[in-house]
This record gives C-alpha cells, structure tokens and sequence, in this order.
C-alpha cells in the first residue's frame, strides 16, 4: 500500500517556510533534509534519514544510544 500525504512523517507538508541549510536536492531532483533540519524539528521520524542525529537504524528499527 502507498503512503498518503497524511502519513508523512517529515513535516515537510506542515512547515511554514524552510531556511536554505535546512535541506538541498539531491542529483535524483528528490528533497534531502540536513541534521539541522532534524534538530530543529526535535524528533526522529523513523523513517532512515540520511542526515538523521538521533542515531536511527532502519534495519533494526532501534535508536543507537
């Protein structure tokens, strides 16, 4: 089954407006978030995030301590 809008996790949908060092585009033209973005957001979304600082692993579903 594919994801809706409503299940987006990032918050992208509900910001206001992103700062420049919030995020940069990828060669594939897709949205990458950096670890400022995610510091500023205050949670791990779960979803394997490449700059994510809370340490998440997709493969084992935990947050490294």
């Amino acid at each position: 089954m594919a994801a809706s809008m409503s299940d987006d996790m990032s918050g992208f949908g509900r910001m206001k407006s992103l700062d420049p060092e919030d995020f940069y585009y990828s060669e594939e033209g897709f949205v990458v978030f950096t670890e400022k973005y995610h510091l500023k957001r205050g949670y791990c979304c779960k979803s394997g995030c490449k700059h994510c600082p809370y340490g998440y692993d997709k493969k084992t579903g935990h947050i490294k301590s």
